[in-house]
């Protein structure tokens, strides 16, 4: 087996991964891990922005009290102060790196978002990940200590454990993981002083996402198998309006079109948001996100519309010149066409546990990003909160190494077992993959969802369980793919949402369940789910 050594191994190429490549490569060799490529991080997607305390009018008390606002209880005060207050110097990084924000003459321009007190909202137009990932990669590209290995896929962490031991304890070290080079199927090994988790997201566990096609809970799932703890998987953001067509997958369409005037309808043209909220189409977003799930539920008709056809068409082309030409090159002129949409996964507020240097309970193993949990975002996400967030804590990891680089920087594991590969191949079996996948995904938006019930849940648990059996077996039985791998990650994912949710006999947050519609005091807690204490598949 072909191995490759390093001093750190990032697993991961947004914001998180590569900031963090970009500080460690300071210290030592690092190899960067890209399941497919650059485009494909949630990183790139991002349209909003990064928030930081920049203005004479806000202040990181401000700041702070909106975070700990619309985490409902769940947030670390220690953290979102942490996090808060060192925003403004990752900005200065970000443009040290090349970042081209928006600027009102010599000041950066800064927005409001809901949730927001003041404007704090750091921007490069309506496109802020994707400048961020051109300064990143472009840095990256021009540092030597950096390889980057596009097409490769991590399959499992590597584990050095106490001896006769199997379980995560104060003795187990991380060294390395198992790759998949995906175009030729070949497994390798790669190992290192320090792994960082940064693998971003969960949102393709669902059929309607904005989230990219990579973002398959990998980090997540691996981690878990090898048994760190997860946190507050039942904590999942809805955006409210994606566009529903078969062509495009993960087309934002923004909350600004509701701002401006628009108005959700149903197939007959009813307008439905005044039965849900007074203030309509501007209700807060997890309204809405589940009113327009009640009422495709009740219908039976796959989406919703946005209705904006009551503007003038040139408002529309100058104010949303983005949506306007993207929706016409498919047929819709929204001046005079409603646009069909659906609320979609968004972001996770959950993750693996770590503490405010970015570790988890396992040496040499640190997360960050949407992979993680930090105890910023808590039940809800304030918006704008996770590019920061993700940022800061790559540069509290680097700076921790930094300080205990010679505990850390230990010379990587030599003797590793090498990849046993299972041969079996059966093409009919195989063609399964894709079945498996898209029912996983299409009972998680029925049964755990925007909204959730206790007898949705126990139908999903016994299905999920059902399921992983499947799954396991065709994983151990049949040759190793990308597709099978992000089939068994995603059905990990699942229960780990699934049986999350089923805990929390509340309504708190982003979580909401009908049968238990209050906020419970003795909730107040974070959802913790381990391997071994919980008993799910491995």
């Amino acid at each position: 087996m072909q191995i490759h050594e390093s001093e750190f191994l990032v697993i991961g190429a947004g914001i998180a991964g590569l900031s963090f490549a970009l500080r460690a490569a300071k210290l030592g060799k690092v190899n960067v891990l890209l399941k497919d490529n650059y485009e494909k991080s949630s990183t790139q997607y991002a349209q909003g922005g990064i928030n930081a305390v920049l203005s004479e009018q806000d202040s990181f008390e401000s700041h702070i009290q909106d975070t700990l606002d619309c985490g409902y209880g769940l947030c670390n005060e220690e953290v979102v102060r942490l996090v808060v207050e060192r925003g403004p110097e990752i900005i200065e990084d970000l443009m040290a790196w090349g970042t081209d924000f928006t600027r009102d003459g010599e000041r950066l321009s800064l927005h409001r978002e809901g949730g927001h007190a003041h404007n704090r909202v750091v921007h490069a137009k309506d496109a802020t990940g994707a400048e961020i990932m051109r300064a990143l990669i472009n840095s990256v590209r021009n540092e030597p200590n950096i390889t980057i290995y596009p097409d490769h896929m991590a399959i499992d962490l590597i584990l050095q454990y106490q001896a006769g031991g199997k379980s995560i304890n104060e003795n187990t070290r991380c060294a390395g993981a198992y790759v998949l080079e995906n175009q030729t199927r070949v497994v390798k090994g790669f190992v290192a002083s320090v792994v960082y988790l940064a693998t971003g997201g969960i949102g393709k566990v669902y059929p309607y996402t904005s989230n990219p096609r990579t973002a398959t809970g990998d980090g997540i799932a691996m981690a878990y198998r090898a048994g760190i703890e997860v946190l507050n998987m039942e904590f999942i953001q809805f955006h409210p309006t994606i566009l529903y067509h078969h062509e495009v997958n993960r087309f934002l369409i923004t909350e600004a079109a509701r701002g401006e005037g628009g108005i959700l309808r149903d197939k007959e043209g009813r307008a439905f948001m005044g039965e849900y909220h007074p203030r309509k189409e501007l209700a807060p977003r997890d309204v809405v996100a589940r009113a327009i799930d009640r009422e495709i539920k009740h219908s039976g008709n796959g989406c919703v519309y946005l209705d904006l056809t009551h503007l003038p068409k040139p408002h529309l082309q100058d104010h949303f010149p983005n949506i306007y030409h993207t929706l016409f090159d498919l047929g819709i002129d929204i001046s005079i066409d409603p646009i069909p949409v659906v609320p979609a996964a968004h972001y996770l507020c959950g993750g693996l546990r770590v503490d405010r240097h970015g570790r988890t309970n396992c040496a040499g193993l640190f997360a960050g990003g949407e992979c993680s949990y930090t105890g910023l975002h808590g039940a809800n996400r304030l918006a704008s909160n996770s590019l920061l967030e993700a940022a800061v804590f790559a540069k509290t990891s680097f700076e921790y190494i930094e300080q205990n680089r010679t505990e850390l920087l230990v010379k990587p594991v030599q003797n590793i077992a090498p990849w046993v590969y299972h041969e079996t191949s059966d093409t009919y079996e195989e063609t399964l993959v894709s079945p498996l996948w898209k029912e996983v995904r299409q009972f998680m938006w029925n049964y755990v969802g925007i909204v959730r019930t206790d007898k949705r849940l126990d139908r999903a648990i016994r299905r999920i369980e059902f399921l992983r059996q499947e799954i396991e077996a065709s994983y151990w039985n049949f040759r190793i793919s990308k597709d099978l791998i992000e089939l068994r990650n995603i059905s990990i994912i699942a229960e780990l949402i699934i049986r999350s949710a089923a805990l929390r006999k509340e309504s708190r947050g982003l979580h909401y369940t009908v049968d238990h519609p209050d906020t419970r005091e003795d909730f107040a807690e974070d959802t913790c789910l381990m391997l071994h204490k919980h008993g799910l598949f491995r």
